[in-house]
């Protein structure tokens, strides 16, 4: 791929040299280098650097309460919150608590959302009880005429 690109950056220069770049065809090979270098930052690195300031927020923001994926796959509800570590306890056993560290969390949803997250499910089931009642009370009414 650089053999075409150099090709082309000489090809650009209009030189005659028998394949030799000329002054012009180094500025053009540079240019090209640089456009190469500034894709591969914004295809590569500043993706990486979005999500890892994501998942410091993440992490400086937990507290108790909220539950936890860990990086291994196990899910637990935060209960304690020191500078680097935090106390989980997973499953229903109140007795199964373990200080991890902050790094081995790879998920948090926060108590807050999971509440209202499952408000509207209940609104939407009672509203599609209410609309079941309406159309079977209108069957009901058809067969008795």
């Amino acid at each position: 791929m650089l053999n075409m690109i150099l090709l082309a950056a000489d090809q650009a220069a209009g030189s005659g040299q028998g394949g030799m770049l000329g002054s012009s065809g180094g500025i053009v090979t540079l240019v090209f280098m640089i456009l190469i270098v500034v894709v591969m930052y914004f295809v590569m690195i500043a993706p990486q650097k979005k999500q890892q300031k994501q998942m410091d927020e993440m992490l400086t923001t937990l507290k108790s309460g909220d539950t936890v994926m860990t990086t291994s796959g196990f899910y637990g509800t935060v209960i304690g919150v020191n500078e680097d570590t935090i106390i989980v306890e997973f499953g229903n056993n109140k007795n199964c608590r373990i200080p991890m560290n902050k790094a081995a969390i790879a998920q948090v949803e926060k108590a807050d959302q999971a509440v209202a997250e499952e408000e509207p499910e209940e609104e939407e089931t009672k509203a599609d009880k209410k609309k079941k009642k309406k159309l079977s009370l209108g069957k009901n009414k058809e067969d008795a005429e």
